[in-house]
């Protein structure tokens, strides 16, 4: 008997889903576990596999389209099967195309001109009537004395004026009267059209879709504020130089900064909460989002207990994670249950900058790139290394004074690399 496979609901915020791609056509025979077609998800692209057996007799949603979460998928039944009743008494509502025209380049044609030509009256602006002047065809400038003097004044080369004079002698009323003559353009030049705008149109997908939709509303609803704080990052330096001679041992700097705010926040707990409308929850685990950049956005796998985990488990774990990302393998189950966030472009050479709390956490590290530059040490000006780091709070739960206690217990931590080995 045919059986309805409908738009999986493959996440918990998921709502609608995009058939990136069918592995399998019309007319196959499909088993058990075999992988139907690759979902587009709010946050990932997924795998869909088949719990059922038959023939692949009918697919609702082509390449590109989306509908909503339990919409008509597929029908999976005997070869052969009248399906027709089935798949009139199931309404598919609301798909709709997500690759038609995904790049669209309109090119709009400007005709004017480069510039256009502007003619100037001299004529006009003389106050009284004047004999017209004659081009000064001899070389020699004949002029007289005041105008030479009203010429050098007004920074006039008086060679380049008509006089009116006799015999083309430049007078003073010459001088008052010149306009200096600029070459338009299209007298030199011919004219040439301006170039064509052109632009294209990318739709979007559904991980931008929510990552708009999330961060505006984190952005607008809760009330950011920002701590700023510069880290000496010698001993760091030096620790992870002696870590990473280790066989089979890579930490990255993210690593340290990932491991020092799992620490800090089982000292600073109330930086470890998370805000809903009823209530404030406290978390007494710590689990760590690490920002990932992907092609088609931003997505934030989770590194569980981090504070429970060493420095090197922490970098295999966000190592293998990354990978998942960019890969498009990460799972939503990877990505839900954080309750800190931290967001490194350091690698990227950027100082510093502030970032969007990823609710309902309650606060988001922003991790500078080490900048190399003059420091005081012990009264006396020395070559050092610095990272600033910035942490977004949201005022509903986290004071300024909870902020600035947990950014110091970090600074102590990174700083001292050892007491985390402890």
């Amino acid at each position: 008997m045919a059986e309805i496979i409908t738009m999986p609901r493959l996440s918990d915020t998921m709502t609608e889903g995009v058939v990136a791609q069918w592995l399998k056509k019309v007319g196959d025979k499909i088993s058990e576990g075999d992988i139907l077609a690759e979902i587009e998800t709010d946050k990932a692209t997924m795998e869909f596999e088949s719990f059922n057996e038959g023939t692949l007799l009918f697919i609702g949603l082509k390449d590109g389209e989306s509908a909503p979460v339990d919409s008509l998928l597929a029908i999976i039944g005997e070869e052969g099967e009248d399906i027709d009743s089935l798949i009139k008494g199931f309404k598919v509502e609301g798909a709709k195309s997500n690759t038609s025209e995904p790049k669209k380049e309109t090119k709009v044609e400007n005709p004017a001109p480069l510039v256009k030509e502007t003619v100037v009256d001299i004529k006009a602006s003389a106050p009284f009537a004047a004999p017209a002047p004659l081009a000064n065809t001899t070389g020699r400038i004949v002029a007289s004395p005041l105008a030479k003097k009203i010429a050098e004044d007004k920074g006039i080369n008086i060679a380049n004026v008509p006089g009116s004079g006799e015999n083309g002698r430049v007078i003073k009323r010459d001088i008052e009267n010149y306009v200096p003559v600029v070459a338009s353009a299209t007298n030199s030049m011919p004219a040439i059209a301006l170039g064509e705008e052109s632009f294209e149109e990318i739709s979007n997908s559904q991980m931008r879709k929510t990552i708009a939709k999330r961060l505006g509303e984190s952005k607008f609803t809760a009330p950011h504020y920002y701590l700023m704080l510069e880290i000496h990052m010698d001993s760091a330096m030096e620790s992870r130089r002696v870590i990473n001679e280790l066989p089979d041992t890579k930490v990255s700097f993210n690593d340290m900064v990932v491991k020092a705010c799992a620490m800090a926040l089982k000292k600073h707990p109330q930086v470890n909460s998370q805000w809903f409308d009823d209530k404030i929850r406290i978390n007494h685990h710590v689990n760590i989002g690490v920002a990932v950049a992907v092609e088609d956005g931003l997505l934030v796998p989770v590194i569980p207990f981090t504070d429970q985990k060493s420095l090197t488990q922490i970098g295999v774990e966000v190592k293998d994670k990354a990978v998942k990302a960019k890969t498009k393998k990460l799972t939503p189950a990877e990505m839900q249950g954080s309750t800190f966030t931290v967001s490194n472009l350091g690698m990227f050479g950027i100082s510093e900058f502030t970032s969007i709390i990823n609710q309902p956490n309650s606060a988001i590290l922003s991790v500078g790139a080490i900048i190399q530059k003059p420091v005081v040490k012990n009264g006396e000006i020395v070559v050092g290394n610095t990272m600033k780091v910035t942490l977004a709070c949201d005022h509903r739960t986290v004071d300024g004074a909870t902020g600035a206690a947990f950014l110091q217990t970090l600074k102590n931590y990174i700083e001292n690399p050892v007491t985390m080995l402890a």
